[in-house]
């Protein structure tokens, strides 16, 4: 295994010897764990480090932050914590440690543990492989359960036959992770998820927990795949009672994703595109926007996310008839257009296919986007205006002649400015 870590980047070497390092003086064993070795072996570049620390894994935490530097969050509960050292370089670190689950689909109960204990807690055999990075034993790989095996042919397995029932969330992990790396459920995984469905488990689990998972589904490179295979297999009621995902959703879904490979390779030099809150606008498309309210407040997204999804649900008939006017001016698209976010726009081009709403909406991206008067408020003292609330009026009307063409550069503003004034405007 060692010469799987020599070919990581330097910056990586660097800091596992550093850990090594450290373990050696505290006296803590410690291991590479989780979905960093299985992307080590598929040749994923991963550099969020998962730890596993054979004692005290938030005192070895706080040994490495003094080294590293960064920003240290401690998990007590847990005993992990997680150091984030820049935005590239994420560690979480953990004591290894034993879970026992008091009841199905309810939170774990922790105490530490060997490698072993950890290992075994872990969600499928091809994350639960570690990598001792520890003085002489660098580099040695510790595969208890067949997860090397597992890799080499494709397959996901669970650990033990309650695995789904212990943390129903391992259904969608199950099916992420079978969808982005084109494996198979291993028959025995296969029957006891299909048992869980069933018995709809995913929908004894916390809500927050739920939405975390979703969350990491709905942000895979195309989560569609995931989406028509968690269709498939589990539904989507555990999501609300009332939500039927249909061939026209997977169709709209589909063109979502159109639609955001659209945004990402056009304007990438724009703000990151939060490409999941459109394809979960998507997913609970169908849903009526008090059951969208519901859903949001019980699943506690942030203000900023429920905001983008109202708006979303909240774009009417009468608005999408707006847009669909041949004879609607530029001016007036801006007006409808510029309040939206990015997320907003990207489904409203998913869902209304209609041409004239399509040119309106690419215009705005190519051409009024971020559209702005060249004059400022100096400019209106020196023409005379006293600074009050008109100064917005002001820069309505000139924004609006830029937007329908009847105006170009600064002094044509000027200009448009005075004539206005000349001929008596309201302005």
């Amino acid at each position: 295994m060692k010469k799987y870590l020599d070919q990581l980047p330097k910056e990586i070497q660097d800091l596992l010897h550093l850990i090594s390092k450290i373990a050696r003086e505290l006296k803590m064993p410690a291991y590479l764990v989780g979905g960093f070795v299985r992307d080590l072996f598929l040749g994923v570049s991963n550099f969020d480090l998962d730890i596993a620390i054979e004692g005290e894994g938030i005192v070895f935490a706080e040994n490495l932050s003094k080294k590293l530097g960064g920003k240290l969050t401690p998990h007590r509960r847990f005993k992990t914590a997680t150091l984030v050292v820049s935005h590239k370089l994420k560690i979480d670190i953990a004591t290894a440690r034993r879970e026992i689950y008091p009841q199905a689909a309810s939170l774990p109960e922790v105490t530490p543990g060997c490698l072993k204990d950890d290992l075994f807690r872990r969600d499928f055999t091809i994350n639960a492989m570690a990598i001792s990075i520890s003085g002489e034993d660098y580099g040695r790989l510790i595969d208890l359960f067949g997860g090397r095996n597992d890799l080499r042919q494709k397959k996901i397995r669970i650990l033990h036959d309650l695995s789904f029932i212990d943390d129903p969330t391992r259904i969608l992990r199950a099916i992420r992770f079978q969808e982005r790396f084109a494996f198979k459920m291993e028959p025995q995984t296969l029957k006891f998820l299909k048992a869980a469905c069933r018995n709809k488990m995913l929908e004894s689990v916390e809500p927050q927990r739920l939405r975390d998972e979703l969350v990491l589904v709905l942000k895979e490179n195309d989560p569609l795949r995931q989406i028509a295979r968690i269709r498939g297999l589990a539904g989507f009621s555990f999501i609300h009672p009332c939500l039927f995902v249909t061939t026209k959703q997977l169709r709209l879904i589909k063109e979502i994703r159109q639609q955001v490979k659209w945004y990402n390779q056009k304007y990438y030099h724009r703000r990151q595109l939060d490409s999941w809150i459109v394809y979960l606008t998507g997913l609970i498309d169908s849903l009526k926007i008090a059951q969208v309210k519901l859903f949001c407040k019980k699943f506690a997204f942030h203000s900023g996310v429920e905001k983008r999804i109202l708006t979303s649900k909240k774009i009417n008939s009468g608005i999408i008839k707006k847009l669909s006017n041949n004879g609607i001016k530029p001016s007036e698209a801006f007006r409808i257009l510029e309040p939206l976010s990015y997320e907003t726009l990207i489904m409203l081009k998913a869902k209304y296919r209609d041409p004239i709403v399509q040119k309106n909406l690419k215009d705005f991206f190519n051409i009024y986007n971020g559209m702005c008067p060249h004059i400022r408020g100096d400019d209106l003292r020196k023409l005379g205006f006293v600074p009050g609330p008109h100064y917005k009026k002001i820069f309505t009307r000139v924004l609006n002649a830029r937007l329908n063409g009847k105006i170009k550069t600064k002094e044509e503003e000027i200009t448009f400015i005075v004539k206005l004034t000349k001929k008596g405007s309201s302005i």
